[in-house]
């Protein structure tokens, strides 16, 4: 049996008329008796009554072409979603990030990547920085949200979105007043900061202050931005963190800009350079005008 078959059969069901049927699918009318014929006779059944004033559909054939009609639109569809996924329409995208990117415009992306593009599934992924691009490199997600631009032979690195550093102090902290902190003027503050084990930032920010002139206090490390918000709040220290975070409990908090040029927390999407997924590629353009519009 072909679905050459199924569509001439269809066809004649619905004109019950084997001039009219012939003519719609743009062939002659013996080509459409001898194929119905051998649909008949492949089946073992008859499917139509016909005679020299008129063609009806047996019990037989109506329930065949209730049953085509399924098989014609699942084949639809699958041919639909097939070229969906090789235009990057749809796909499941794996998608690897930090806490503090719940507290930026990632959330509401999503939320409206699921209305305008319903086939493409984010999953997304909480992990450390580090073993994101871990992650990456063993193709266990597609995507890594994070403030470290990696290029290497096998990874690269587009720009998301700018994401200027600030100070985070209780509200009455002293430094408040100052409209842009210095690094130096931290030099007695109590840090809260996350591990430098697992953020590379955190890494970074602490050698910028021994570059500046002191070890940083750190009194209390943890893994993501939202503790380190948490607990400057109970007034147990400062963190550095970025804008994007600033929206976080702002009733017992203040933010100072960091005035520190060598030191960036700016987001980049990390993928793999060989990725196969045209769905990963839709994504990164849709972030990267949505953020920038």
């Amino acid at each position: 049996m072909e679905f050459r078959q199924l569509r001439y059969f269809t066809a004649l069901a619905e004109e019950l008329n084997f001039t009219r049927a012939a003519e719609r699918l743009h062939i002659s009318q013996p080509p459409l008796s001898a194929q119905i014929a051998q649909l008949e006779e492949e089946l073992g059944v008859k499917l139509f009554y016909r005679n020299s004033r008129k063609v009806e559909l047996t019990d037989a054939g109506a329930a065949f072409l209730q049953d085509v009609r399924t098989i014609q639109s699942r084949l639809k569809d699958a041919v639909q979603r097939v070229q969906n996924i090789h235009s990057g329409l749809a796909g499941r995208v794996e998608i690897g990030l930090s806490g503090s990117h719940f507290l930026g415009p990632l959330p509401q992306f999503i939320s409206d990547l699921a209305q305008s593009h319903p086939e493409i599934d984010v999953v997304l992924n909480e992990m450390a920085p580090n073993d994101q691009i871990d992650a990456l490199r063993e193709q266990r997600i597609d995507i890594s949200i994070s403030r470290q631009s990696v290029d290497d032979e096998f990874l690269c690195s587009r720009l998301l979105w700018p994401d200027p550093l600030l100070v985070a102090m209780p509200k009455k902290h002293p430094l408040a007043q100052h409209a842009a902190i210095q690094l130096p003027q931290l030099a007695n503050e109590r840090f809260i900061m996350l591990r430098r084990e697992t953020s590379r930032f955190a890494e970074k920010l602490f050698n910028a202050c021994i570059a500046d002139g002191f070890t940083p206090r750190v009194t209390h490390t943890v893994a993501e931005v939202p503790a380190q918000l948490s607990l400057v709040s109970a007034g147990l220290g400062v963190a550095v963190v970025p804008s994007s975070t600033r929206n976080y409990q702002p009733n017992t908090l203040h933010f100072s800009p960091l005035a520190h040029p060598s030191l960036q927390a700016h987001v980049h999407a990390v993928i793999r350079k060989d990725h196969r997924k045209a769905a990963i590629d839709t994504v990164l353009e849709l972030l990267q005008s949505n953020v920038s519009s």
